[in-house]
């Protein structure tokens, strides 16, 4: 309406005042634009919000640096970085009247640049805003430190960093912060961050999410406590940040705190962060707060539903994960791949087969959603545990991607099950020369012999897995008590009530033993004596927690603990 508004007062298009007047007004119709929240993208939406932007500036005759400018920058932010730097080509081929760039150029076509991964285009407008000498910018310097930071270029954005220690400011120290945790250098980042003069929120970002994208979860939660600790209030991106690292470790007590520091500041639970604390309380192992929040949330996207489905899935609650989804559909939203992983998953953990086969046909055939590995794992998984271990071959052989060896490792676990030897040896076979590193398989193998009572093929398997060096995953467990989060391995004598600890499993050992424990020993696969093998199971990380909680915790309080890895059938029984 604006621009309709401008077009009918502009005057006469042959009268050169009139022109001018005209192409002001519409620079700034651009400047307002570029301003204005693009929708999100990629939709048409979007798309004709910038195709509008271009066909505007192309409108200006002569078009002056600060169109030019605003035009780039709108390119830039609605997710054309590519045509920003056509813009800005442009502008230098252009001859009469030219076009020359100024400070704010550079700061915008560098940003387009970075957003579009183009460190060839950014390298040659560094070559540029050296000629036309406006590398001595702040902001200029800023703008380029972040295209190498962005492009994985730290190299360069080291050089330029040091090459003017004057000219920076937060936003330099920032930069330089975000990229090398985003490279997997967090104890560079750390060290960066902790040289900087002055910190401000966004500093605290980039170190927290570097911690936690490089897999130091628990670094990350102590980071944002110390964060608490200087009064900084937190924003969006390091809550959503610290509810994945708790529900990562499975620690209840952590988001729990998270969500009381996001009430307490009365934030308002937007779709981004009702979604994480809807995932943290699910795979903390609470879902009827996870159900609360849900339900709780004024506006949901297709990523909320996707977290309730498969929180519902992994705790057994098949049917009502089912008839999630159905109410998902009658919104009139559109699956997406992981939709159809916790669908499966929903089937598999509750024994749905029939279901399961309709869902899948679903997802392939209404849809047209190709089958990754997770949805193969599901069905496989679904199958097996149904006994329909032929029909699980079937699809593992027939699928359009290779097998992954936990596919053929789940069918190995149903062939144990439900007494399948030959076909357990054939697998097992298969699995070890598919992947023969991980321990677990031939540990898988070695079972199926030994229920056959083959011993010769069991030292077989236990000699091969020693010649091949097989690694196997160091197991910990974890426990929130006492306001701190304690981690035990096998074998643990590093904690502080570690005598207290030993004696409870004694305790736990003669009561269960009165009421009919025996020991299995099946996954222990080393070449000892029965007795030293009942002794290195007694002492499994997860026992020395449950112990440990037991002696902490109080009357009526439930003792969570969580693993990395699955929990062998021994202790499985004895914690039942």
């Amino acid at each position: 309406q604006a621009h309709a508004r401008v077009i009918v007062l502009s005057g006469h298009p042959a009268d050169p005042a009139a022109v001018e007047t005209k192409n002001r007004l519409l620079a700034r119709l651009l400047l307002h634009l570029s301003l204005a929240p693009p929708p999100p993208p990629p939709t048409p939406t979007t798309t004709t919000h910038l195709r509008y932007s271009l066909c505007l500036y192309r409108s200006i005759e002569p078009p002056s640096v600060f169109a030019s400018n605003n035009v780039i920058r709108c390119l830039a932010r609605g997710g054309l970085p590519l045509e920003s730097v056509s813009v800005y080509a442009s502008m230098l081929r252009r001859r009469r009247p030219r076009v020359r760039p100024n400070e704010h150029t550079f700061t915008f076509v560098l940003q387009a640049c970075g957003k579009g991964a183009g460190l060839l285009e950014g390298r040659q407008v560094h070559a540029h805003a050296v000629k036309l000498c406006f590398c001595g910018d702040l902001y200029v310097r800023n703008a380029l430190i972040h295209l190498y930071c962005a492009c994985s270029a730290m190299g360069a954005a080291e050089r330029l960093f040091d090459e003017l220690p004057g000219c920076r400011d937060v936003v330099t120290w920032n930069s330089m912060v975000a990229g090398f945790a985003r490279g997997g250098q967090i104890d560079v980042a750390k060290q960066l961050f902790d040289e900087m003069p002055k910190r401000d929120v966004i500093s605290w970002t980039a170190l927290i999410s570097g911690y936690v994208q490089n897999g130091q979860l628990e670094r990350g939660l102590e980071c944002f406590m110390d964060m608490r600790e200087c009064g900084l209030m937190p924003n969006e991106a390091i809550l959503v940040t610290v509810l994945s690292a708790s529900a990562q470790l499975g620690l209840l007590e952590h988001g729990r705190f998270v969500h009381s520091v996001i009430n307490s500041l009365n934030l308002p639970i937007t779709v981004s962060l009702g979604t994480a604390l809807v995932d943290m309380y699910a795979k903390c192992g609470s879902i009827e707060l996870s159900r609360l929040v849900f339900n709780e949330m004024l506006r949901k996207n297709i990523w909320s539903w996707n977290a309730m489905i498969c929180g519902l899935a992994s705790h057994g609650l098949g049917k009502e994960a089912l008839a999630l989804f159905e109410g998902f559909l009658s919104e009139g939203l559109q699956p997406a791949s992981v939709t159809f992983v916790g669908v499966l998953n929903a089937c598999s953990r509750s024994g749905l087969v029939r279901e399961g086969r309709q869902y899948y046909k679903l997802m392939t055939e209404k849809y047209g959603i190709e089958p990754e590995m997770e949805h193969y794992g599901c069905m496989v998984d679904l199958l097996a545990r149904a006994g329909h271990i032929y029909e699980a071959i079937d699809l593992i052989e027939n699928m359009n991607v290779s097998a992954d060896p936990v596919l053929w490792a789940t069918l190995l676990g149903a062939c144990k099950v439900h007494g399948l030897v030959e076909l357990g040896e054939k697998i097992g076979s298969k699995l070890v020369n598919l992947d023969p590193s991980y321990e677990g398989h031939y540990v898988q193998l070695s079972n199926i012999y030994a229920k056959a009572s083959k011993w010769a093929d069991v030292i077989r398997v236990r000699r091969l897995m020693s010649e091949r060096n097989a690694n196997k995953v160091a197991g910990w467990s974890l426990i929130e008590a006492q306001g701190r989060v304690h981690k035990f391995v096998a074998g643990d004598r590093q904690h502080e009530l570690s005598s207290e600890i030993y004696r409870m499993l004694e305790i736990i050992e003669a009561r269960i033993t009165e009421a009919g424990y025996s020991p299995d020993v099946s996954s222990v696969l080393h070449d000892i004596g029965e007795e030293e093998k009942e002794n290195a199971i007694k002492v499994h990380s997860e026992r020395l927690a449950i112990a440990f909680g037991l002696l902490v915790a109080k009357d009526g309080d439930c003792i969570r603990i969580v693993k990395n890895l699955r929990v062998c059938a021994d202790c499985h029984e004895v914690t039942k």
